[in-house]
């Protein structure tokens, strides 16, 4: 009995060790498993912080990309505004020069009229009423020099209010393209179409024809009615041939002289 008890003993006490590596082994392989888990989260966290990234990172050029299209479209705009700006510049500087040299001219004539009437004072007076050519010619240059001041609206209203109080007046013509000058300045461009075309219709061999025709395309240019304009330069050119606004007229049509 002794011995037999000696021996499950020691059967039991060589049988421990192998139950305690078995549970070591399970042990192992459930934290090994438990840290793949963790490691499998981890990186499928990582790679969809990465996909985010990737997309921010995505819409953050297209949004760079759209922002230069826009500055690039704004930059055109701002160059054409400033293109714009020194061609209606370049044409008011010329109309100024342009009116002061018919002005001089204007000057003159007035102070000749205006002698004749001083001459014709000291003569013994007619028995009838007659137009003063004095009062004539001041109201003229009145309109003149308002529109020289740059009042472009009261100048409108002093010519037309001399087409109105002298419609016989050998300055009619000149009244008109005056008005109509007045009026392109004021930008009332269906105005001065009108009064630039009177002039021609009225008085097609006046020297101010050629240029009032000139005028007009310069009225329908500036309200947008480029067909009309152009039609308008292809009549000064072919009525007017000689003068120098049909030579405006040929290089704005881009034909040869």
């Amino acid at each position: 009995m002794k011995l037999h008890a000696l021996f499950l003993a020691l059967l039991l006490s060589s049988s421990l060790p192998a139950h305690a590596g078995l549970f070591d082994d399970e042990e192992a392989r459930r934290r090994i498993d438990q840290i793949k888990q963790e490691a499998d989260a981890r990186i499928q966290k990582v790679e969809s912080s990465t996909d985010a990234t990737s997309r921010a990172q995505l819409e953050l050029n297209n949004q760079l990309e759209r922002t230069r299209q826009d500055l690039s479209q704004i930059r055109g705009q701002v160059e054409l505004l400033a293109n714009d700006g020194e061609q209606a510049q370049k044409r008011q500087k010329d109309f100024y020069i342009d009116l002061d040299n018919r002005l001089r001219k204007i000057e003159a004539l007035v102070a000749q009229l205006t002698q004749g009437q001083t001459a014709a004072q000291s003569a013994p007076a007619a028995t009838e009423t007659r137009v003063d050519p004095a009062q004539e010619a001041k109201d003229y240059e009145a309109a003149i020099n308002t529109l020289r001041a740059g009042k472009h609206v009261d100048a409108v209203a002093a010519f037309k209010q001399f087409i109105k109080a002298w419609p016989k007046s050998a300055f009619q013509p000149g009244a008109h393209f005056w008005a109509a000058s007045a009026l392109l300045q004021a930008r009332d461009f269906e105005g001065a179409k009108e009064y630039y075309a009177k002039l021609v219709s009225i008085w097609p061999d006046d020297t101010l024809a050629p240029d009032a025709l000139l005028g007009q395309a310069n009225a329908e240019t500036e309200a947008g009615a480029a067909k009309s304009a152009r039609a308008t330069l292809e009549k000064l050119v072919a009525s007017y041939p000689n003068s120098d606004a049909a030579k405006t007229a040929k290089q704005r049509l881009g034909k040869k002289k």
